[in-house]
């Protein structure tokens, strides 16, 4: 990921995730990761974590409220649920958290340094800097409320942090990665998500170089002369998404041609491509769907994430939008993904190369069709079955 700054637009929701999902959301985040790890290795999952709109499809894909600021905190929580317990294992371990776990970081880092052998200083130097520069040099009426500092054996690192404007009732998430970092205080972001405020005063601009050398020289004269480097900083939008406020999904916050390739995936495919993975007992067009969604956040590259809302097809949301979560959709899903990596693990790799052909298959479609979705059609199926599914709301 290069360093660099984007935005988007995430409304504060407050309320907590119920066990029901919170439960879930570990098992199957957690599977998603073991498989970027199997396939793609430890880097590869701090920079996915480092990138804001694969974070935010992650996070749909697990059955959040697809567009709310809630998808941090609890999609942080259940990764380190999910992933701490196995840190030797995987090689990755998540620190901090939010209020009060986000202090305990610089104890645990030096914690990890001690079993890894890696510079807790450093480290430790890492997880404050980021704070201080989200906290500081980039004032945007946004204060910092959680800090996740995700650290791989390698001495590789991630940094999901998120602050909050409680008079605009909005929040900001702030992304960084240790790969391709030069500096702590020139565009060192590899994404920022929140509520786009117009001008702020964000030293960590490329164009404020000259601002940060006055300053340090100004620090010892007349504190008026650093009003005039300030004004001119302006917040860069290089990488940009902007979530509503409404919590329905509609049409126009889903790209409907790559949704209805998933879903031509799911209930068109032929039996003959995913011959492994159908003999699954119980599997079924719709388990495919999750499935083929899930694929995307594994494979998917970066372009693929531009629109989230697109991932809550595959579990729904909490909120019931765009429809109840299916727990025996998604409870599918956990035990499909789960098996095809303890199979690989034994060298059956049969059902997971299927699983990652899902995603293959969904582009070709895309590429050689027009598959657009019909999407009060998908959304009308989805509510007719739902209590089918097992479908659940908070």
């Amino acid at each position: 990921m290069p360093s660099r700054t984007g935005h988007a637009d995430l409304p504060l929701h407050t309320g907590t995730v119920p066990m029901w999902l919170a439960d879930r959301m570990k098992e199957l985040g957690t599977l998603i990761v073991e498989s970027l790890l199997i396939q793609q290795g430890k880097k590869e999952v701090l920079r996915r974590l480092s990138d804001p709109l694969w974070f935010q499809s992650f996070g749909a894909v697990l059955g959040m409220d697809w567009h709310s600021s809630g998808i941090t905190t609890s999609v942080m929580y259940a990764l380190k649920r999910g992933i701490n317990p196995r840190a030797r294992e995987f090689g990755l371990c998540i620190c901090g958290g939010r209020g009060k776990y986000s202090r305990k970081t610089p104890e645990e880092l030096m914690y990890l340094s001690d079993a890894t052998g890696l510079d807790g200083n450093m480290l430790v130097n890492a997880s404050r800097l980021t704070a201080k520069v989200d906290g500081a040099a980039v004032q945007d009426g946004f204060q910092l409320y959680q800090h996740n500092f995700i650290l791989s054996d390698q001495g590789d690192w991630a940094v999901v942090q998120q602050g909050m404007n409680t008079q605009t009732k909005t929040a900001r998430r702030y992304h960084w990665c240790s790969q391709n970092l030069t500096s702590f205080v020139q565009e060192p972001h590899s994404g920022v998500t929140g509520e786009n405020k117009g001008e702020i005063l964000n030293l960590t601009d490329s164009k404020a170089d000259g601002a940060r050398n006055s300053i340090l020289s100004i620090s010892r004269e007349h504190p008026d002369r650093i009003i005039k480097e300030i004004k001119s900083v302006l917040a860069q939008d290089e990488r940009s998404i902007s979530l509503p406020f409404h919590h329905n999904v509609t049409e126009k916050d889903v790209d409907l041609k790559r949704l209805g390739a998933v879903l031509a995936t799911a209930y068109e495919a032929p039996p003959e491509n995913f011959e492994s993975l159908l003999l699954t007992p119980g599997l079924g067009p719709r388990t495919l769907q999750s499935l083929t969604l899930i694929s995307e956040v594994i494979n998917g590259t970066p372009s693929r994430f531009k629109d989230p809302a697109r991932f809550s097809f595959a579990h729904g949301g909490k909120d019931g939008h765009p429809f109840p979560v299916p727990l025996k959709i998604y409870d599918e899903s956990i035990r499909i993904l789960g098996d095809a990596i303890e199979k690989s693990k034994l060298g059956y790799s049969d059902k997971s190369k299927c699983i990652n052909r899902l995603h293959a298959t969904a582009l070709q479609i895309e590429k050689n069709c027009e598959p657009e979705a019909d999407f009060e059609k998908t959304i009308r199926r989805e509510r007719e079955n739902s209590a089918f599914w097992g479908g659940k709301t908070v």
